[in-house]
């Protein structure tokens, strides 16, 4: 115990929006999905090809044997059969817009599934299974996973508590110097996250998490998620609806705006718009033709978390717009 002395960030304490015995505080993501596979006992995992490469590069690192299995143009799963009792099933829930009731049918009908929530942290997990959550998806933190499920606790004890602190300094500075200037800092995060291996939640992630103002990034989120939807459906190959026809009702993490112009990520990037390129490996990997390479060329998240509002969406859609408008003449 310390007492006295300078003082440490004034945080709130109690509102934590995952806790209890179900819960486990882990560091990644894709450390909280194999140790889900530690809690089912399984060594073999059936996952969408439409997946981070961290994931599987790591499960693959742990001697997991890896299936995968194709997305529908509406990120559902094509699956063939009813998975084996001694395989885990990875369902993703993609935007954190894809049916809680499908989710459901899936873990009704299959043994030994994981729904990977790392795109939607305000879904509630779904009884006879393990969740997945990823925070620093949606807020600044520095790293963090919830694993939630029925003795979810279990082997904790045998992982050691992570040291966030030393490579932190990234969600400080972006307040002052922007988040360009500051790439390089959270790039070095993230190595420290895919070097660290399977760990328990820091201290300082901990103390940040249990400070939110949950409520408050909900509802700016739906609001968000609304202006979206009015602005962009109309330009979007791909319909939200068709996805999930009270997506209305969700929270997601981005709206998915899918735009078939190559260029168009980069005509962002260069107005100062920050777009991620999710999973850009899989251009490589399979056909051309496929349905992953189509997504990960041309769809674009668009920003609707709990730091913009009506003013910021309508730049970005009043600016590909234009680009769209632009290279169509």
């Amino acid at each position: 115990m310390e007492i006295g002395g300078f003082r440490e960030l004034d945080l709130r304490q109690g509102y934590e929006f995952y806790s209890g015995n179900n819960v486990a505080r882990l560091n990644s993501g894709r450390y909280g999905i194999f140790h889900a596979l530690q809690l089912l006992g399984c060594s073999k995992i059936l996952m969408p090809y439409y997946q981070c490469d961290t994931v599987r590069d790591y499960l693959l690192s742990q001697n997991i044997e890896i299936e995968y299995y194709h997305i529908d143009s509406n990120f559902y799963p094509i699956l063939n059969s009813v998975i084996e009792k001694d395989r885990a099933l990875l369902i993703v829930n993609y935007f954190g817009i894809i049916s809680a009731n499908y989710l459901s049918e899936v873990i009704e009908k299959n043994p030994n599934v994981i729904v990977d929530n790392t795109q939607a942290f305000f879904s509630a997990p779904i009884p006879a299974s393990y969740t997945v959550y990823s925070p620093r998806k949606f807020f600044g933190v520095p790293d963090g996973c919830y694993v939630y499920g029925e003795n979810a606790t279990h082997l904790l004890e045998k992982y050691e508590e992570d040291l966030s602190s030393p490579t932190s300094s990234f969600l400080l500075s972006r307040i002052e110097t922007g988040g360009n200037a500051n790439y390089q800092n959270y790039c070095i995060n993230e190595e420290r996250i895919s070097s660290s291996g399977l760990r328990r939640m820091s201290k300082l992630t901990h103390a940040l998490l249990d400070n939110i103002d949950y409520e408050y990034c909900m509802n700016k989120r739906r609001e968000n998620f609304k202006i979206a939807c009015d602005l962009f459906d109309s330009i979007n190959c791909i319909s939200i609806a068709n996805i999930n026809v009270n997506a209305d009702l969700c929270i997601p993490m981005v709206y998915p705006l899918v735009i078939e112009n190559e260029d168009l990520r980069n005509k962002l990037v260069s107005n100062r718009i920050y777009i991620g390129h999710w999973w850009e490996y899989l251009i490589n990997e399979l056909p051309f033709n496929s349905i992953e390479v189509y997504y990960s060329k041309f769809l674009i998240p668009i920003q609707i978390d709990h730091r913009y509002d009506r003013k910021h969406i309508q730049y970005v859609y009043e600016l590909i717009a234009r680009i769209v408008e632009e290279d169509h003449t």
